[in-house]
């Protein structure tokens, strides 16, 4: 008979595997964003509408993931995310005109954003509490890798921007029998369905009851200013660093260097988290952030800008894994995957905000300067409403 440690190492196993794949169709459009940009002529402004086509359908996909998963389970609709966004990223390779490209990139947000919800609260449930950030950051980080997968494929394939897509589709159609077979459905999920039978509760009630308003409303702000950040630098980056007069492939470098910051940043917030005070992690998360935009607005040769990459990988993973690792506490399993789905949502409008904010900075001549600066104030706002967070702060996952 396998056991409970076996279960759980199987499932964070092959989170990681789809958190890698994700993280590769996340970035996909930033890295071939040049290729893009020849290939369907355009502006900058144009560029803003490709990013956010598939962070807008983020939003209603971690929104909707999240909400199916608690009433039919998080494998099965994680299984169909990934058979989502896998079959239009392979559309995204072939789209023939723009509305084709942006319908393609929209789909596979709506996929992207079903599955995460579900892979946070796999791996929530798989773990005891004391462990719960750890197990989070080690899913988590294979986002940050997937993205310097995509840089190392767009670097192989050259010019034929394609490619990154091609792959991106691909491996998640070729992941799912392995996770049909395999992964295993939440303990916590199945023992809730196999209990008395409770009346679901309505959404609102799910976000709001027994005193949660506080706290949704206050994870929400956090989420929406820190994935504005976020997806400001997945997207943008590659084409400001090509503005400060680096080549394409010193720009692929500094991309690598910003995914494997990634990758140890959001590990090593899971592992600080679970082992210090929530207070000084967060403070030196969000102030080494604000250091590291500085740094990429500053860094005036390829090793500073590495080095500012780097940094700034690191510790916006970190930011948003702080986020994702605190959001199951609040949330009975009843609910969870819809308390943390809606906070992922609401994260997604400031994923959208980013990438279009930047591109009409860009647009208006502000340069990457401004792009940088405009950055900074969301930060701020989400680092205080985070240690604002303390009521509750250390409340255990709940079990009914």
């Amino acid at each position: 008979m396998e056991t409970a440690s076996r279960r759980s190492r199987r499932t964070i196993l092959l989170c990681f595997i789809v958190a890698l794949i994700e993280g590769l169709d996340l970035q996909s459009a930033g890295i071939a964003a040049a290729g893009i940009r020849a290939a369907f002529n355009l502006d900058q402004a144009m560029m803003g509408w490709m990013f956010s086509a598939s962070i807008i359908g983020l939003l209603p996909g971690a929104f909707l993931g999240g909400c199916i998963a608690d009433r039919v389970g998080r494998k099965k609709v994680l299984v169909a995310a990934v058979v989502l966004f896998g079959i239009f990223s392979l559309w995204t390779a072939y789209a023939g005109s723009l509305n084709s490209l942006l319908m393609a990139r929209f789909l596979t947000g709506l996929g992207l954003g079903a599955a995460l919800p579900n892979l946070i609260a796999l791996c929530a449930e798989a773990v005891e509490e004391r462990q719960r950030s750890t197990a989070i950051s080690i899913m988590y980080c294979g986002v940050p890798l997937g993205g310097a997968t995509a840089a190392l494929v767009a670097m192989a394939a050259g010019e034929a921007w394609q490619w990154v897509f091609i792959v991106g589709g691909v491996a998640p159609l070729a992941i799912v029998p392995l996770m049909i077979a395999m992964l295993p459905e939440s303990t916590a999920f199945s023992r809730q369905q196999q209990g008395v039978a409770v009346a679901r509760p309505s959404t609102l009630t799910a976000l709001c009851g027994e005193g949660r308003t506080r706290v949704t409303l206050s994870l929400w702000v956090s989420y929406f200013f820190t994935l504005t950040v976020m997806y400001m630098l997945l997207n943008w980056l590659p084409s400001l660093l090509l503005e400060l007069g680096f080549s394409k492939p010193q720009a692929g470098v500094v991309q690598m260097a910003f995914n494997i910051g990634g990758a140890i940043g959001s590990l090593a917030g899971g592992v600080l988290l679970d082992r210090y005070s929530r207070r000084l992690v967060v403070l030196c998360i969000y102030g080494g952030l604000l250091l590291a935009l500085a740094g990429i607005g500053l860094a005036d040769n390829l090793s500073a800008m590495i080095a500012a990459g780097f940094a700034a990988g690191g510790f916006v993973m970190a930011a948003q894994l702080v986020l994702y690792a605190l959001a199951p506490a609040f949330y009975p399993t009843l609910v969870r995957a819809t308390g943390v789905g809606a906070a992922v949502a609401i994260g997604r409008l400031g994923s959208v905000t980013g990438p279009l904010a930047a591109g009409k900075i860009l647009a208006a001549g502000a340069g990457t300067a401004g792009v940088l600066t405009a950055a900074a104030p969301g930060l701020l706002v989400a680092a205080a409403v985070i240690l604002a967070l303390n009521a509750g702060a250390n409340r255990s996952l709940a079990s009914a």
